[in-house]
């Protein structure tokens, strides 16, 4: 503890005044002259505990009153409950679910929407526009030919620099040489896939999971295989365990081990450990998601299963459009013993990536003022979650569950028992609210009682009371 800074060990000793009731939720908290005198601190430093505080949902600041306590709501939800993971697991299908995922996505563009709930970004304002533009004109500048030329094959060798220097943090040793850049994680998941299988093979995936990579599957022709995962600590290695023992031969496995999407669970280092090991015995190539580690909540960055890949069989793909500039489109992926046919693919498939962006990002992630402005994000994400968990606990059904992750910009919510994810989606965009419902993060129908809510926007009076409308309406839907 003595090694925090001063702020954060003041909050840690205001935090516990209130879980005890020493300051009760209402209370005036000491104003920042007050906190300055009481612990002989500077004014940087009171107001950094205030900020701490209220980030962490502990203080309401009310214009021309000053700071009040008040103790999260969120924390009388219910925590979403673990899968079972002994349960032999349903038949690979042709995953099928285009049609149903393209008619949420085609309604929501065609409605009047107001508050978006459905997507998983943050809001333009959080990402550094102008130092990426400053950055832009200055890679310009240094190379005045840039954009009639032909770019680099596999990526601009400052950009792949960067990107393995960065990668270093997370346990994993590249040659720039080894990293090939791409049109998004989405596109370096698709060359993974097409690398190691082909039409009809089995893939397993998490359950629930990303309704991009459902239809990145289907249109491959792929099975998928759902392996129940955990909203805690991702995939259940029991449930994957048995599925190798009890279904036809799987090609391979993908997984975001990190901030999972839909749920949000990260997985323990032992187990990320135990997951290569058991997909190198069993001669399954494992395929990483790693889009999401640096919005985690601790400063300290996340080992990366690749980290613990000693033969080549982890696929490692990450991108920069979730932290950095979701206009940039900017991915990347080592492969490992396949590297050589992903490059080959990806030059057959769409060509090497233009490199105004690659400088771009390549000038702003190799300085310090990326690690300020993660440090900004993961605070507001913080910020932000907590006040949707928070207006959750407030507004809708009592018997609602939701685990608050520890990073990312969602939040996955089990509905009251008996509603539909797919009613209340209606309902909502009829009212200008677009949600994202279960249904489209699986191929069965067993997440309908489910939606996941985009927490990246900052929280406003507006989006407050469209979380209060879809409470109501969760009240007055029938069950199903």
């Amino acid at each position: 503890m003595d090694q925090l800074p001063l702020y954060r060990r003041l909050a840690a000793h205001y935090r516990a005044a209130i879980e005890t009731g020493a300051l009760a939720q209402g209370d005036r908290f000491p104003s920042v002259r007050a906190l300055m005198g009481r612990h002989e601190v500077s004014l940087s430093t009171a107001v950094q505990l205030c900020r701490q505080l209220e980030s962490d949902g502990w203080l309401e600041a009310r214009p021309r009153s000053g700071n009040f306590v008040r103790r999260p709501r969120r924390l009388a939800v219910r925590p979403l409950a673990e899968p079972i993971a002994g349960q032999a697991p349903d038949p690979a299908q042709y995953v099928g679910i285009n049609a149903r995922v393209s008619e949420f996505i085609a309604r929501g563009r065609q409605a009047q929407v107001k508050i978006n709930f459905s997507s998983a970004r943050s809001a333009p304002a959080l990402y550094p526009a102008e130092a990426l533009k400053n950055a832009a004109t200055r890679a310009l500048r240094q190379h005045p030919e840039l954009l009639v030329s032909p770019p680099s094959n596999n990526g601009n060798a400052t950009f792949r620099n960067a990107l393995a220097k960065r990668a270093m943090a997370n346990g994993m040793l590249l040659a720039p040489e080894e990293i090939l850049v791409t049109q998004g994680c989405i596109e370096a998941l698709n060359l993974a896939l097409r690398a190691i299988t082909q039409p009809g093979d089995i893939v397993a995936v998490e359950s629930p999971t990303f309704f991009g990579l459902l239809q990145v599957l289907e249109t491959l022709g792929l099975r998928a295989l759902e392996i129940p995962t955990s909203p805690h600590s991702g995939i259940s290695l029991e449930a994957l365990q048995l599925a190798i023992q009890t279904t036809e031969k799987i090609k391979a496995l993908v997984v975001v081990p990190h901030l999972q999407n839909p749920l949000g669970s990260i997985m323990p280092d032992a187990q990320k450990a135990n997951l290569v090991e058991l997909c190198r015995a069993n001669e399954i190539p494992l395929i990483e998601d790693d889009t999401y580690s640096a919005l985690s909540n601790d400063d300290t960055p996340l080992k990366a299963l690749k980290a613990w890949d000693r033969d080549g069989n982890v696929i490692h793909c990450a991108s920069l459009h979730k932290v950095l500039a979701p206009g940039l489109r900017l991915g990347w992926m080592n492969a490992g013993r396949w590297q050589s046919r992903v490059e080959m693919l990806k030059y057959v498939q769409s060509r090497n990536n233009e490199e105004l962006a690659q400088l771009a990002a390549a000038d702003f992630i190799a300085s310090s003022a990326y690690d300020r402005h993660l440090r900004r994000l993961r605070s507001c994400l913080k910020t932000q979650r907590a006040r949707t968990a928070e207006a959750i606990a407030r507004y809708f059904p009592t018997s609602t569950r939701l685990s608050e992750p520890a990073g990312g910009l969602a939040l996955w919510v089990e509905l009251a028992p008996g509603l539909s994810s797919k009613a209340l989606f209606d309902a909502a965009l009829a009212e200008g609210i677009f949600i994202a419902p279960g249904l489209m993060f699986s191929n069965s129908n067993r997440y309908d009682g489910f939606v996941r809510l985009n927490c990246g926007a900052p929280y406003t009076p507006e989006i407050d009371s469209a979380l209060q409308r879809l409470g109501e309406i969760c009240n007055k839907l029938p069950s199903r």
